[in-house]
């Protein structure tokens, strides 16, 4: 891959500005790609969102605190951004919807184009995703507002997926070109290849993940209960807006082959994923969740294990017509999950690595050469 260079052959200056976090293996991997493309990269950056997984769930106290932070950390990012060397182009990342508005008249003052990765839409997210507001509510009319300038006030928009894509450019009436889509990708230092295997009789079913709708944590819940006396073992790892919810129902009917474990370290979830016959993907039945391809599903891929998730558009991105160790079933059907962990497991795809040619579509090279193609365009 030959480096991103300016006109004159010289090594692209990127800019990575603002208060992106730093948590999203989405944003870190961001990073890495940026570097490397071969472009030169300064990073400008005040750390707001790191740790708050879930902004939804946040306590009140850690949310003012965050605002404060966030609000205090503009003036320093605009000084440093008027004092740093021109770069050919700024990159903001997630989450950049306030960042990129702030930037728009400085980088215009300076003539520098700004490339956003939006990765997903804030309205589509909190209104019509996880309805926690209505579409007539105020704050609806305001997220969507606040997005619909966001995306003018950049040169281009990155997202997940060309689902995600066709979205905002129906959305919020953009040009075809005005949005680009970068698959989100695994960090395959942590998720690499798995060696170890389950060794029991019993069968191991593994779902981790925030407790959002897009995630269909009830559809797991329902299939583990269908499968009776199978064989099979069911984990949940994680904790999340649902987290209530889940609670409610396996108090009043659990699966006895359920368990549930609140939280795992990012590091350590490879080794649920390794001694997994079959991992779990999303079965929302939300429009958003046929669009995305969640990280979960990049690092099982990374991990080389078998898979179910809901079919969509987006999975058909990575996956075409099909591929071997991985299932795709209608969103909100138990029993189709079900059925794809047994034919999975009765297939035997779990005794092998699997994946290495889908692992190179969303390789750090691969994630790399798309950049440097998206930052190429708003250069020349």
């Amino acid at each position: 891959m030959s480096g991103a260079a300016s006109s004159d052959g010289t090594p692209l200056r990127v800019m990575v500005w603002g208060t992106y976090d730093l948590g999203k293996p989405r944003t870190r991997l961001m990073v890495q790609a940026l570097r490397h493309s071969g472009a030169e990269i300064n990073e400008i950056h005040a750390p707001v969102w790191e740790g708050a997984e879930d902004k939804s769930v946040m306590h009140r106290s850690d949310a003012l605190r965050r605002g404060l932070r966030w609000a205090l950390a503009y003036p320093w990012l605009v000084w440093r951004f008027a004092r740093a060397p021109r770069p050919d182009v700024v990159v903001v990342g997630y989450l950049g919807h306030l960042d990129v508005l702030i930037l728009w008249f400085f980088a215009r003052l300076r003539r520098v184009p700004v490339v956003w990765d939006a990765f997903l839409s804030l309205y589509d997210t909190v209104v019509m995703d996880r309805r926690m507001v209505s579409s007539s509510h105020p704050l609806a009319f305001a997220l969507k507002a606040w997005e619909w300038l966001a995306c003018r006030a950049a040169t281009k928009v990155v997202v997940d997926t060309e689902a995600q894509g066709a979205f905002f450019r129906d959305f919020y009436a953009l040009g075809q070109n005005k949005v680009a889509s970068v698959f989100v990708g695994a960090e395959a230092s942590v998720f690499p290849p798995a060696t170890t295997r389950n060794e029991n009789d019993r069968r191991r079913v593994v779902f981790y993940g925030q407790f959002i709708p897009l995630h269909g944590i009830a559809t797991i819940v329902e299939a583990a209960r269908l499968s009776g006396s199978r064989p099979l073992d069911w984990l949940i790892i994680g904790m999340g807006q649902q987290a209530d919810v889940i609670r409610e129902m396996l108090e009043a009917d659990a699966p006895a082959s359920l368990s549930w474990t609140p939280w795992v370290p990012y590091g350590e979830l490879v080794k649920h994923i390794a001694s997994a016959d079959v991992c779990l993907g999303v079965f929302g039945a939300s429009e958003k969740a046929g669009r995305v391809i969640p990280n979960k599903v990049f690092q099982v891929v990374s991990a080389g294990r078998p898979l179910v998730t809901r079919d969509g558009p987006g999975m058909r991105e990575l996956v075409g017509e099909g591929a071997e160790g991985i299932r795709l079933v209608p969103p909100a059907d138990p029993a189709a999950l079900l059925a794809a962990v047994e034919d999975l497991i009765a297939e035997g795809s779990g005794a092998r690595d699997l994946h290495g040619d889908l692992r190179s579509r969303f390789s750090i090279e691969a994630l790399a050469e798309r950049w440097k193609d998206i930052l190429m365009e708003v250069v020349l």
